[in-house]
């Protein structure tokens, strides 16, 4: 049996890029996300290390760690509170994120590198095939769900990390807060739920059957709701 992780290597799992752009990213979504969605974004990013690892890829030789950063807290700024709300929230996002770093002086290929991970963070055997940030961004998410949008890389996490990021970001009933945003999101125009999306399934289950197949799988995925 295993002890908890040492201070230093729980410290060095939960913490955040200290960089100018990370805190401008964090400055930006947690104004306009829920508590819930803000730690699901940083989640995302903590998990996203962890796949790295697995994988054998290292910040700095194999990816850009902002980039990963901007990619992973930026994944749902398509359902951010503040958002035009015009087109599918994965597109949304994408083109906000993109924007946003480009404004900060980020290249537009590295932009444009953010853009696809976000963009086709919900689309599994696509986002694997765009190259390491849109693998990790992928992993990083689907791992937050612990299990249900892919089993892949849950040997990536012990149940020691796994606590230790949970209790410095709390999932505080994600999966629901998600969908709700999701739903609310693509009910707003019809442009925003395109069938046989995530958004446009999500709307039509929960008007048919009051919560979505996600929402019912999770509940008996490795983290719950």
């Amino acid at each position: 049996m295993t002890g908890p992780p040492p201070h230093e290597a729980v410290t060095d799992l939960i913490t955040l890029p200290g960089t100018p752009l990370a805190d401008a990213v964090v400055n930006l979504i947690r104004p306009v996300h829920t508590p819930s969605l803000f730690n699901h974004s940083a989640r995302s990013y903590l998990f996203a290390r962890l796949v790295a690892t697995r994988l054998d890829l290292a910040a700095g030789r194999d990816y850009d760690d902002d980039l990963l950063f901007a990619a992973c807290a930026m994944h749902d700024l398509g359902v951010a509170s503040d958002g035009p709300h015009r087109q599918r929230f994965e597109v949304e996002g994408a083109d906000r994120a993109a924007e946003f770093l480009i404004r900060h002086g980020t290249s537009t290929a590295d932009a444009d590198q953010v853009w696809q991970a976000i963009a086709l963070h919900t689309s599994p055997g696509i986002a694997e095939r765009r190259g390491t940030l849109c693998v990790l961004v992928r992993g990083g998410v689907a791992l937050d769900f612990g299990g249900p949008l892919g089993a892949d890389h849950l040997g990536a996490v012990s149940d020691e990390q796994a606590d230790a990021v949970h209790a410095a970001y709390p999932r505080l009933d994600m999966v629901r807060s998600l969908t709700d945003a999701i739903v609310a999101h693509a009910a707003k125009d019809p442009k925003n739920a395109p069938r046989y999306t995530i958004p446009g399934e999500f709307l039509r289950e929960r008007e048919t059957f009051g919560q979505t197949r996600l929402e019912h799988a999770c509940r008996s995925s490795r983290w719950g709701n």
